[in-house]
């Protein structure tokens, strides 16, 4: 029987690579067309998770109805909230070639940055916490989804925080903390899906659907293309067929 806590540490496994992301691109120069092309593999198999995993999941829980109310509910919650960070410095939060704005130039871009890595890895966290109620055991595919993209989501944004002139402290502290949220999330996901009717946690799922689908069009695919340019379509097929190779081998 899956608890709250195996649900936090999916989660925290999560955000985790988030970090190890960061410790890359602190450490070692990483070149952007590798991590433009690690995050466009990523975003390939995100695709595949929201596709195959959670939109089918929500559709077979919920129906169409609930499914579409709560892909296009969030995804427009989502770009709203993403628009309001923008505004205040947090717009090119993954992005690593010298776009996001340092502390002097925008005064309150770092707090926008690390608001907007939070809107990013929410809804995936809550997700992971509800499969464990829903399939009765974590999505290797979700998980695995999750892991292989967050981490090029945090080399890059952590490329792109060093050229902004931001501290070890700063970068790390963001980091550390969005994996803590991340696993706080998916308990919360867990425990809400333990008490919610089968339609409520249809519209959950079909809400991290839309935010993740959103959060890839907005901030991963941008960055990827910059770097990776003609490249960046079949590394995304890629990332997208090794990720419904792992679905379908978990059938």
């Amino acid at each position: 029987m899956s608890t709250w806590w195996e649900a936090g540490a999916w989660g925290l496994l999560g955000g985790a690579a988030l970090v190890l992301g960061a410790l890359i691109a602190w450490f070692v120069r990483v070149p952007q067309r590798v991590s433009a092309s690690i995050m466009a593999f990523g975003a390939g198999v995100l695709i595949s998770a929201l596709a195959f995993d959670l939109t089918l999941e929500a559709q077979e829980t919920g129906g169409t109805v609930a499914t579409v109310v709560g892909v296009l509910g969030w995804a427009a919650a989502y770009a709203g909230a993403n628009a309001v960070v923008s505004r205040f410095g947090g717009r090119h939060r993954k992005r690593s070639g010298g776009q996001q704005p340092a502390e002097q130039d925008d005064a309150g871009s770092g707090v926008a940055i690390a608001i907007g890595s939070l809107l990013d890895g929410i809804p995936e966290s809550v997700v992971l916490g509800v499969s464990l109620v829903t399939g009765g055991g974590v999505s290797t595919t979700l998980i695995a989804a999750i892991f292989i993209s967050n981490v090029p989501e945090g080399l890059s944004s952590v490329v792109g925080m060093k050229r902004a002139g931001r501290s070890a402290g700063y970068v790390f502290g963001v980091w550390g903390a969005i994996a803590v949220v991340c696993a706080a999330s998916a308990a919360a996901g867990f425990l809400l899906a333990g008490v919610a009717p089968p339609l409520a946690v249809a519209v959950i799922t079909a809400v991290a659907a839309g935010a993740i689908l959103a959060m890839i069009a907005d901030t991963m695919i941008p960055e990827a293309f910059e770097r990776a340019h003609l490249a960046t379509g079949l590394i995304t097929a890629v990332g997208f067929l090794v990720a419904f190779a792992l679905s379908q081998a978990g059938a």
